[in-house]
This record gives C-alpha cells, structure tokens and sequence, in this order.
C-alpha cells in the first residue's frame, strides 16, 4: 500500500471539516488568520525555493510546502508569550509563525547579516529566543530532549506556559526520542510531543522502518496519551493541539500527536523525489490543505474568490519584499567570523 492511499481517508475527510459548519464555530477573524497563516508560509517558501534556484541561497534548504496547516494550526492553539517552540531543519514555517520578520529570516536563507543570526545559521538554524522560538535543529531528534529540558525548567520554577516540539517520522526511532518521553512521563512535564509524519523519511516510506504504522503506540507505551491527526486540515490541527496543550497545562503531563500530512516537495532542494510517482503526488495536491480551508470558507461566505485573490497577492508582496531586502542586505564582515564564538 503507497502513502497515497494509506492517507486517503483522511485527506478526504479534510474536504469537509466536520459536521458542525466552521462559521458556527469559529469568527470570520480566526478563520480568515489561519488561511492568511498558511498562504504566508506557502509563498514565502515557494520565493525561497526559486532563489535557491537562482544560487542565491547555498547549504540545505527544506521546505515545508504541504504541511503548513500543521505550523498554522499549532500556533493559533498556543500562546506566544508562555509557550516554547522547538523544530527541525524544516523550520521557515515555525520561524515566520513565532513573528519573525519575512525578510530578517530570508536575509539568513542568503547568509546577509540582517538575518536572525547574522547569516551564520541558514536555513537550517533559524531562531527567536525572544519570541519563545527557540530554533530549527539540524541534527533528527537531537533537539527533543532539549524541548523536554525545557519542560522541566517550567515544571521545576512553576512556571506558566508548555513547550511544543516538531519532529518528522525519521526522528521518532531515535533513542532520544524515547529517552525524552520516558522522563517528561516519569517527571509529569507540559511537553506536548508532535511528530509530523509527511510519510517519507528523506527517501524511504515510514513503514519500511517502522514496526507500527500508528506511531502513537510508541507513546503510548510509556504511558502518554497519544492521537493521529489529520494534518491536510488546519481547524483540526487547531483542535487537536489546543486539547493536548490544555491537557498539558492541567495535568502537568506530556502528550503525543501524530500528525498525518504529505510534503509536495523533495526532502531537501537537492532531492528529485523519484522514490514517489508523479500520480502520488498530484493525488494529494487535490487535497492541499489551503485549498481546503479556503473551499470550506468560500462555501459558508465566509470569503469570496475574489477576496482570496486579494489575500494571496498580500503575502506574494511580502515574499516580493523579503527577497528584496536580503538581495540589498549588507555582506557579513570578516571579522564575524569570531563574533558568539570565542569568548575571552
């Protein structure tokens, strides 16, 4: 069975987002921020991908086309002032979602000084310390029990806030990841852990190296409650996430989400993607989760095509700037090479 298929019901269940109208249950302003949410992210990574394509940008480059209503959806369920985010390499959505600037994290992509850190990290190492986001990571599963140290920390100083960590499927057979989840189990900890299954692993489908295909039982077997989502639909990654976060905050215990999406790119700029046909992935294109939202929302008039054209021109403007602000950004000096490296 393909990864097409294995998702098929889910992402067709996306099309109609439950049984209760969304405009019933949500406002035009909530609705409208997680469709606006997820085409910021789109397009600023589709810039960032044609100018990889032009050497604009050199090292890695992992976009996240695909899975942005899992980014959208889990940040309009958190706070921004008390809660952590921590993420993998694939962090432009994580990034622009905690409040940095478009430009300041395309200035980085481009290796200019105006970057979150000088032009130092790339694409990989994006970070807002201020913001509570506290970095893409580019070793799998090596910032999940950093995210779990965390937890402590607001366990320990009773603290308000949890801490969020993102992790792709590869990074679940990690030791880490079960060394993490053991203790936060063990130390009732407000982590809620978040593995992003875009069924690939680099080039391999998850099932090839995995003993289960519910990914929640690896959670579940260290006692932490544990659901798959459907992450083609960004109101019920919201909802799924604001019940493990409440759950969280509440019980001062971890939860697992298993969040079921597809990435309509390779696993980096330098991947072709040939271990998946051209069948597969223009079958989930037809279930891309903006779309989605933006349907449900045009069927209940919520908004009109007309306003969504209005919408989608906004952030490819914002896209257009943050190129144009890293193309004139300053080069960094020579001498920033020993600046945060060496200290005296």
């Amino acid at each position: 069975m393909s990864p097409a298929t294995d998702i098929e019901k889910e992402t067709k269940k996306a099309k109609n987002v439950s049984k209760t109208k969304i405009k019933k249950k949500y406002s035009t302003e909530f609705l409208l921020k997680l469709l606006e949410d997820m085409i910021y992210v789109r397009r600023v990574e589709e810039k960032a991908g044609q100018q990889y394509g032009l050497r604009k940008i050199g090292g890695f480059c992992h976009l996240y086309i695909g899975q942005e209503a899992i980014a959208a959806g889990a940040f309009a369920a958190t706070s921004r002032t008390t809660d952590y985010m921590y993420t993998t390499y694939r962090d432009h959505a994580h990034a622009l979602l905690s409040g940095m600037d478009a430009g300041v994290m395309m200035a980085e992509l481009f290796g200019k000084v105006t970057g979150c850190s000088k032009g130092k990290g790339g694409s990989m190492h994006l970070m807002d310390l201020d913001k509570k986001f506290m970095g893409g990571h580019g070793i799998v599963g090596a910032h999940i029990p950093l995210a779990t140290g965390t937890a402590f920390r607001i366990a320990y100083k009773k603290e308000k806030g949890v801490v969020l960590v993102f992790f792709g499927d590869g990074a679940i057979h990690n030791g880490n990841f079960h060394e993490a989840v053991n203790l936060a189990a063990i130390w009732h900890l407000p982590i809620v852990y978040i593995c992003e299954n875009n069924q690939y692993g680099m080039g391999t489908d998850f099932r090839r190296v995995s003993s289960v295909e519910d990914l929640t039982d690896k959670a579940k077997s260290y006692g932490i409650p544990g659901k798959q989502v459907n992450g083609m639909c960004a109101v019920s990654v919201y909802e799924d996430v604001k019940k493990a976060v409440n759950y969280a905050q509440e019980n001062q215990a971890p939860t697992f989400l298993e969040i079921k999406t597809y990435r309509y790119v390779g696993h980096s700029m330098s991947d072709p993607a040939k271990y998946r046909s051209k069948e597969e992935v223009a079958e989930h294109k037809e279930n891309d989760p903006i779309l989605i939202l933006k349907n449900d929302m045009i069927k209940e008039g919520v908004i009109s095509e007309a306003a969504y054209k209005v919408l989608d021109q906004k952030w490819k403007d914002v896209a257009t700037a943050a190129v144009k602000f890293a193309q004139e950004s300053p080069e960094p000096e020579i001498d920033e090479l020993w600046d945060d490296v060496l200290e005296d």
